[in-house]
């Protein structure tokens, strides 16, 4: 058991796929157990669940710098980014990153009956092709290879040719300090860095942006009064982001209402600071230069491993019988470090390709 910024991870040494799969805070492990207990104990009513949605909501506000009012729960990146897609006119003109994370890219690329078009760029210019879209969707954090886009160029392209703007922060919140407050939409994911089971996922929406977020998943629990949309029409949807609520997956908000205010109690750039330091780390081991991103992404020439499948996959058995839980994404090795994250990590990932 590792304690790290004030809580206990059962997580063993060698634990570096956070970018995949976040491993829970004991509090939150126990509190999603408990949850489960009084489930198998029938102690439950539905509403019961309210205060937990509630909770989490707001606490996603808090990370990305946004007030809860403007965000929608839902379950999924792609659920959420679908009622931005369905929102679209015909023809619209979509800018992307190249090789973007498709829960992205795919719910516009889906249109193309619509005449909807996404074009990909490079990361790096991407801000500079900003005018002529209708939209901008991009990864605040690189899947799979941690880079950050320029927020601030961004911004301010995007402000310049009024241009709105979809932002995933699912591989940024929970490690990097964030305020985005001016992006249209701001999507993520509970199961990764913010440390909480999956099936919960958030939605910021700027008031503006809105009316122009297409309610595909319409129930219950988007009404204006919840439980008396139950039955029976005409619709009654809420007026604020709540209007886009999916009815939460209870156990995933159990668990995002226990993990999501730890998290955004901490010192933002205190666990910037450790998880970029510790990726920083590996990279000097390596006689690399840093990058400033809690994810490292390594080809087969960084790590000493023959440049085809068979080296890649040789390199990940190998990284395994040490004890290194990793990824491979876009055929490279892919690392993370979070809160729960030690220097004797990077020493055993060293070991293992010397």
């Amino acid at each position: 058991m590792r304690t790290a910024f004030g809580a206990r991870f059962d997580v063993p040494t060698g634990y570096l796929n956070t970018p995949s799969i976040g491993v829970p805070s004991a509090e939150t492990a126990e509190t999603v157990a408990r949850s489960v207990q009084r489930w198998g104990s029938g102690l439950d009513d539905p509403h019961d669940f309210d205060s937990a949605v509630r909770t989490a909501r707001e606490a996603f506000g808090r990370l990305i710098g946004v007030p809860g009012e403007r965000i929608a729960s839902g379950a999924t990146v792609s659920q959420l980014v679908s009622m931005v897609a369905a929102g679209l006119p015909e023809g619209a003109r979509v800018l992307a990153a190249r090789g973007e994370f498709t829960s992205v890219t795919f719910p516009f690329a889906a249109l193309q009956a619509r005449g909807v078009t996404v074009t990909e760029v490079d990361l790096a210019e991407l801000p500079g092709h900003v005018a002529g879209h209708d939209l901008v969707a991009v990864s605040v954090v690189q899947s799979a290879d941690g880079a950050i886009v320029d927020l601030a160029a961004l911004r301010a392209e995007a402000e310049a040719a009024a241009v709105p703007v979809l932002l995933d922060a699912t591989q940024a919140a929970g490690w990097l300090p964030l305020r985005l407050d001016w992006a249209d939409w701001v999507v993520g994911a509970a199961y990764k860095w913010l440390l909480a089971p999956r099936g919960a996922a958030w939605m910021a929406v700027r008031p503006e942006a809105l009316g122009k977020t297409v309610p595909l998943g319409a129930n219950w629990y988007a009404g204006a009064e919840p439980w008396q949309s139950v039955y029976g029409l005409p619709l009654r949807l809420a007026g604020s982001a709540r209007r886009l609520d999916l009815s939460p997956a209870w156990l995933a908000q159990v668990g995002a209402a226990a993990a999501l205010p730890y998290l955004a109690s901490l010192d933002a750039e205190a666990v910037r600071a450790h998880c970029v330091g510790l990726a920083d780390l590996l990279l000097g081991k390596l006689g690399l230069p840093p990058r400033g991103s809690a994810i490292v992404s390594l080809g087969a020439d960084e790590l000493g491993a023959a440049k085809d499948s068979s080296g890649m996959a040789a390199l990940t058995e190998r990284l395994s019988e040490a004890g290194v839980r990793a990824s491979v994404r876009a055929g490279r090795t892919r690392v993370g470090f979070h809160l729960y994250s030690t220097a004797e990590d990077v020493e055993l990932m060293l070991d293992a390709i010397s």
